[in-house]
């Protein structure tokens, strides 16, 4: 990469090959909250108060790339990139193109402008190659049309101005240099503010301030929680196992019914406690039949937040895997910070086989949870490693899953497995297990096997 950076700037590489992988068209959804009546009654004034001091909603500023240099082949630019001092303020990037079958084969880098300080930070590498997550081949969300190539998402936290910078790679040994991918674009994510505490997630079943999609998301997770619940609260082991009975007491054998592997219930903050807007995603939910294995990921979006932010980190991630990669919800069904405080994510019921759209090839019969950060160079903290054996003692073992086990899972097409092929994997998997790729990162995936053994434990192995 000689001659693509300044000599004197430094170069922190941040990426690693886990995140997004597909994107559709921006479109930034109207800030101004819908006109309501005049509220008829004490009930009504309260809710329509609620409603006005809900959190500002997020905002994507989608921004083509230029040719930095002359076109020598006929082909795209071999470097292309932006620089603007002031933009709407965004935490969050990403490059998207055209066509989710293509990879970018280069480099992106960027630098961002504090919005606070207006000082630029030095330069980081974004992870280009994504096409290791996303909807399955042949599902009705890979094929809706919408769906387009992109990078990991990068956490960058509050800016006001970016210049990025992305390079062909180098010409092959008797081959001509690869091309950029068509139609590249920056993708500035701004998560939108919390929600307010005691608003209206703290209101009883039938609140009124309630879309339908919002009600929807909270009420698959009635069985577990009140209606509108900020966090599915943890359960003790004996409670845990009673709820199994409830939940698949027709599923089991007498065996299991006796004596029920399963760990006790974490607590897990629902979507609504993270902040999710839920007029972004697709309506409806999509199942699988069960659950028979967890792919560990990371997000590859750096590790400079605080736990406080984690909440903007997946509403940013959310925007991105929605309106920037086209998918239609966010493409993890569990996330994890670094402090280990677990988060719903892909909607449908976080005891539910939710499809998520996490290991291409490999999203059926299985659950994907993603660690909040980067894993190649960073050690994943003790307590995100405590919460993967929480999370998966208790969902592995509502669907009867072993965590130090083996299963088979059938291919549904990628880069290590043709479609159609059974292919025999831990019950607990790396990301790399399923797809060739450096995800979760060579730190997370040392700490699998430690997972899996406390996991186990968990569960009464």
């Amino acid at each position: 990469m000689r001659g693509f950076l300044p000599s004197s700037i430094g170069v922190s590489s941040v990426g690693v090959t886990c995140a997004a992988a597909l994107t559709l068209p921006l479109a930034t959804p109207a800030a101004a909250a819908e006109a309501r009546p005049a509220p008829t009654s004490q009930r009504a004034a309260a809710t329509a108060t609620r409603t006005a001091h809900r959190a500002a909603p997020g905002d994507t500023q989608s921004l083509p790339l230029l040719p930095l240099t002359r076109d020598r082949d006929g082909g795209a630019a071999p470097e292309q990139g932006l620089r603007r001092d002031r933009v709407r303020r965004f935490s969050l990037l990403g490059v998207v193109w055209d066509d989710p079958g293509t990879e970018l084969h280069g480099r992106v880098q960027v630098r961002t402008r504090a919005a606070g300080t207006g000082r630029w930070s030095g330069w980081q590498d974004v992870e280009a190659h994504n096409a290791d997550h996303g909807a399955d081949p042949g599902t009705t969300e890979r094929a809706s049309g919408r769906v387009r190539g992109g990078t990991a998402p990068l956490w960058v936290g509050d800016s006001g101005g970016v210049d990025v910078r992305v390079r062909a790679d180098e010409d092959r040994a008797g081959g001509a240099r690869p091309r950029l991918p068509s139609g590249l674009r920056l993708e500035l994510v701004a998560p939108g503010d919390e929600p307010p505490p005691g608003g209206p997630a703290a209101d009883p079943p039938g609140n009124a301030g309630l879309s339908e999609a919002e009600a929807a998301a909270s009420a698959v997770n009635t069985d577990l929680a009140p209606f509108a619940a900020t966090e599915i609260p943890a359960l003790g082991r004996a409670d845990t196992e009673m709820q199994l009975l409830a939940l698949r007491g027709d599923q089991l054998t007498e065996a299991q019914r006796s004596k029920p592997y399963i760990g006790p219930r974490p607590r897990i903050v629902t979507r609504r406690g993270w902040g999710a807007d839920e007029s972004l995603r697709e309506k409806g939910f999509v199942y699988t039949q069960k659950v028979k294995a967890a792919f560990v990921h990371h997000t590859a979006t750096g590790n400079n937040y605080l736990c406080s932010q984690a909440p903007s980190v997946i509403r940013s991630i959310y925007r991105y895997h929605v309106r920037s990669m086209g998918w239609r919800d966010i493409g993890y069904n569990f996330l994890i910070d670094k402090c280990g405080t677990i988060y719903e994510g892909r909607a449908g019921g976080v005891s539910k086989a939710v499809r998520g759209a996490h290991t291409l090839g490999f999203n059926e019969s299985s659950m994907g949870i993603a660690v909040i950060g980067a894993y190649g160079s960073g050690q994943p903290s003790s307590a995100a490693v405590k919460a993967i054996a929480g999370l998966t003692a208790w969902k592995l073992g509502l669907y009867g899953g072993n965590p130090r086990g083996k299963t088979y899972l059938k291919s549904g097409g990628g880069n290590l497995y043709p479609k159609g092929k059974n292919v025999r994997l831990n019950v607990i998997s790396g990301h790399r297990d399923g797809y060739a790729t450096d995800c979760p990162g060579k730190r997370l995936y040392a700490k699998l096997g430690s997972a899996r053994s406390t996991a186990a434990r968990y569960q009464g192995r």
